[in-house]
């Protein structure tokens, strides 16, 4: 945890996304996050510079949820200097990482929050995934090793 000015509680979780033009699959994306039934977290989000409507739909989303630190690069840095950006402002005890076009569903942290929380030995989690389609018509699964 990094120490901060800010007197608050440290969250958690650090919701870590950095997006470039994602306004096609930005909102679904993060109300995936803000819908989670683990709340103790905050959702850092950098746009990378965007050219559309990106920072827009990010304002609106920070404007009605405190939990939101938004950052704004004025030019395209890429993204790994962007979440490096954001990593340096996290201050949860566990980081996840969201894309623009990931959708979370509503027990994702909860139950990563609960496996590590359950097991100390282990430090990173992932998940299977599903992928979908534009339409979020199921495409494929893929499950990763578990061990």
């Amino acid at each position: 945890m990094s120490n901060t000015a800010n007197s608050e509680k440290a969250p958690r979780v650090s919701v870590l996304m950095s997006v470039y033009n994602g306004e096609r699959f930005l909102k679904n994306s993060v109300e995936s996050i803000l819908g989670q039934r683990f709340t103790d977290f905050e959702f850092i989000i950098l746009d990378d510079g965007s050219t559309d409507s990106t920072w827009d739909i990010l304002n609106d989303f920070g404007s009605r949820d405190k939990r939101i630190i938004l950052i704004r690069n004025n030019k395209n840095i890429g993204l790994t200097k962007s979440l490096n950006k954001g990593l340096a402002l996290a201050r949860g005890e566990y980081l996840a990482r969201q894309d623009a076009d990931d959708l979370s569903l509503p027990n994702r942290l909860e139950l990563q929050v609960n496996f590590l929380d359950e097991n100390p030995d282990i430090a990173l989690v992932g998940t299977a995934i599903e992928i979908i389609d534009e339409n979020g018509k199921h495409l494929i699964e893929r499950h990763y090793p578990s061990n």
